[in-house]
């Protein structure tokens, strides 16, 4: 590629040359030089320009040559350039959309499982509330029912004596007065003053639950005034059953002088004791004590342990008398075990004896000639076992 100036540098040198043509043409006349010179001058200033402005036209055409070259191959360059750019733009788009892919699947399919699992959960939830919401509505139905929630109370009072005591240890349906048709549910056996002789102790189950449950509506609902006129419904409620239960089952010599009202909640029993005075009220005017679960549980189990006391103490003269027997037959035993004593401390002495003599005997021996085995067994008609008889 030829060297090509620029067009700055040609005008730099196209003023150089004029500044040098002037100032020689102001030496010439300076000198006093012709006319002539100067035409001389003024026409190869002429040339030098015409040269000049060839040599920079020369120079633009060139220079916009090698622009339009540069451009082509800068424009050709880009070109590459984009294509490329495309091409790796492409590839990673690929390469994104082929992970965004696996990962949108992965993550979709770990989603479907979870709301497969979340799904069948709530299924299982749902099928355990509808079991729970069956269970619910048996159990209201037979608490509706004032037969059947007198059912219920009487079936957990069973289970709560059957787990204490034995089963002789009370009665189920007892008329407690002669010729009365009222039975008390339960009546645990006592022992009486007469071994012949039993007292009762009468326990009825009582449930009201529509006062109880106006009274924890009124509790939830925050309104002190509902919650004072249900509590005084309860308590009311509460003194009626106790009534019913001291005039129909209270008969003593045959009972005890008071009975126990059952509570079948821990709740309904706590709403009893939080009424002023009426615990013992019931007791004093009506003779029953009111319990639940957990009381009567610990009653249980104080007439439990004084049934065994009472047992212990019942057998007790024949647990003396066994003992008395036994001391009997063992002084018999000792007097036994002293004549064996004194049998084997006889043969002892004998043994000794016979000993004594075996060793006289073998002294008087020892100058005799001993025989043969053969020999001896013939002489003294004893048979003698051979090995072979033995190994038989």
């Amino acid at each position: 590629m030829s060297f090509a100036a620029t067009p700055t540098e040609l005008v730099v040198a196209g003023l150089a040359l004029v500044a040098l043509v002037l100032g020689l043409a102001a030496l010439l006349r300076g000198r006093g030089g012709g006319a002539a010179r100067l035409d001389v001058i003024e026409a190869g200033q002429a040339r030098l320009e015409r040269a000049l402005r060839e040599e920079m036209a020369q120079n633009r055409r060139e220079a916009g040559a090698g622009l339009q070259s540069f451009g082509d191959a800068l424009e050709r360059r880009f070109d590459r350039l984009a294509a490329d750019s495309a091409a790796k733009l492409e590839e990673m788009r690929r390469t994104v959309d082929e992970k965004l892919q696996g990962t949108l699947e992965a993550r979709l399919g770990e989603s479907f499982r979870q709301v497969s699992e979340r799904l069948e959960a709530v299924h299982r939830g749902l099928g355990e509330m509808q079991s729970l919401a069956a269970g619910v509505g048996d159990l209201k139905r037979v608490l509706g029912n004032v037969k059947a929630r007198g059912i219920w109370g009487e079936m957990q009072l069973e289970a709560l004596l059957g787990q204490i005591l034995t089963p002789d240890q009370f009665l189920t349906n007892v008329a407690t007065k002669p010729g009365s048709a009222e039975r008390v549910e339960f009546a645990i056996r006592l022992p009486g003053h007469d071994k012949d002789m039993e007292v009762l102790l009468p326990i009825d189950a009582k449930f009201p639950r529509e006062d109880y449950e106006r009274l924890l509506d009124a509790a939830d609902r925050a309104d002190a005034e509902a919650v004072e006129s249900a509590a005084k419904a309860l308590e009311t409620r509460l003194k009626a059953f106790a009534r019913d239960i001291g005039e129909k089952y209270l008969n003593p010599p045959r009972t005890t002088d008071f009975a126990i009202m059952f509570l079948p909640t821990e709740g309904l029993y706590a709403e009893a004791l939080r009424r002023p005075g009426l615990i013992d009220l019931l007791q004093r005017d009506f003779r029953v004590i009111p319990a639940g679960p957990t009381t009567l549980a610990a009653l249980l189990n104080s007439l439990q342990m004084g049934f065994r006391t009472l047992a212990i103490e019942q057998r007790s003269s024949e647990v003396w008398q066994l003992l008395g027997a036994v001391k009997t037959e063992f002084a018999r035993y000792g007097e036994v075990l002293d004549k064996v004593q004194k049998k084997l401390a006889e043969a002892s002495s004998q043994i000794d004896k016979v000993a004594v003599r075996r060793r006289a005997i073998d002294r008087q021996l020892r100058q005799v000639e001993g025989l043969d085995p053969v020999a001896a067994a013939r002489l003294i008609e004893l048979e003698i076992a051979t090995p072979d008889a033995e190994e038989d």
